[in-house]
């Protein structure tokens, strides 16, 4: 994954994954240093933040998620409205953003 992220001109990393991944590093047990990589990939990176705009297509992916009965957590449809707001593909792991319609879902 690294490899991929490495090739990529520009990460763009949506404000809720810079949270979840600052989660991840405080539960961990080398939390200094989990810190410290976070930090170097932030500031290698552009944080988008949610606006009205983000709101807007969070309610839209929501909306047709409880449609078709397919409900994904909360933060991941924040992150594929920030996505789809700015038309950028999504690298995830987790094959349910799939269920989003208009979302570019690389499943890495």
């Amino acid at each position: 994954m690294l490899d991929r992220l490495a090739q990529a001109d520009t990460v763009f990393l949506p404000s809720i994954v810079v949270g979840e991944i600052y989660f991840g590093a405080y539960r961990s047990g080398r939390v200094d240093k989990n810190l410290a990589h976070i930090d170097e990939l932030v500031m290698a990176s552009s944080v988008l933040a949610c606006d009205t705009e983000t709101a807007r297509e969070y309610g839209l992916v929501k909306s047709a998620l409880r449609s078709k009965g397919r409900p994904i957590p909360e933060n991941d449809i924040w992150i594929a409205a920030v996505a789809r707001q700015h038309g950028l593909a999504l690298a995830t792991r987790d094959s349910h953003f799939r269920e989003i319609d208009d979302l570019d879902a690389d499943l890495w």
